[in-house]
């Protein structure tokens, strides 16, 4: 049985906590790997220019030149992530960017921060999934992230005929910034003023709370929470 299959049930708490930064990374090459493998073209990379992204990114390029990806942006991005985006797509030009132009109500951020997400974040991403013919998606998806990201696993199939790949699921906080310095790959520079989850600049703040998502959303029923990708179908 391939790395891919045990992976689908693997204890993954037992492993965040049983392998070292060396073994984690050699399992997140490896599951990527075997995925490139059978997916080919089809194994497409969602980078949200985050920490846990530009990693995965790193681990895939590495794996091959030729794996592609997607970004999402909104209209309420930051301007350091989108300056740190149009760097990042310069560099990489297989990596391509999606957004809704759809027309919102104002500050629906704040009345309505689950439909906001929707329209701006899940259906883009569904639009890549689509044109970029994705048939396996890998995501930045660390388990020790946030209460809301506890129950997943490596290898899932939320979606029938999509396969989702979370190589870095088992990685802690630490090893990622371990990763990111070993390798010397660069970050968004908003990290630098104390941000530790970053979303759109209305609905992310700075925290000294131990959830790294606690600074999503605050003030909402949201509040360190899902934008819906990880969570909604995506076909």
């Amino acid at each position: 049985m391939g790395l891919l299959e045990e992976a689908r049930t693997a204890d993954v708490k037992t492993l965040v906590e049983g392998l070292n930064f060396r073994q984690k990374v050699d399992r997140s090459l490896k599951l990527i790997s075997e995925a490139y493998k059978i997916y080919g073209d089809g194994l497409i990379v969602a980078n949200s220019l985050g920490k846990d992204s530009v990693t995965v990114w790193d681990l895939a390029k590495k794996v091959s030149s030729k794996i592609r990806g997607f970004i999402i942006t909104t209209r309420f991005k930051p301007k350091e992530t989108v300056e740190f985006m149009n760097k990042t797509v310069k560099k990489y030009p297989e990596l391509k960017i999606y957004k809704s132009d759809e027309k919102i109500p104002e500050k629906l951020y704040e009345t309505e921060p689950h439909k906001c997400c929707d329209i701006l974040k899940v259906q883009p991403t569904r639009r890549a999934i689509l044109e970029m013919g994705a048939t396996c998606w890998v995501t930045g998806l660390r388990c020790t992230e946030g209460k809301t990201r506890t129950e997943f696993k490596e290898v899932e199939e939320r979606d029938k005929g999509l396969l989702k790949l979370n190589p870095i699921l088992l990685w802690k906080e630490r090893e990622i910034w371990q990763y990111l310095a070993l390798y010397e790959v660069k970050v968004n520079p908003l990290y630098k003023l104390g941000y530790r989850s970053l979303g759109c600049l209305p609905c992310t703040n700075i925290t000294n709370e131990e959830d790294e998502r606690a600074g999503r959303w605050v003030g909402t029923a949201k509040v360190g929470g899902e934008c819906g990708i990880h969570t909604r179908p995506l076909k």
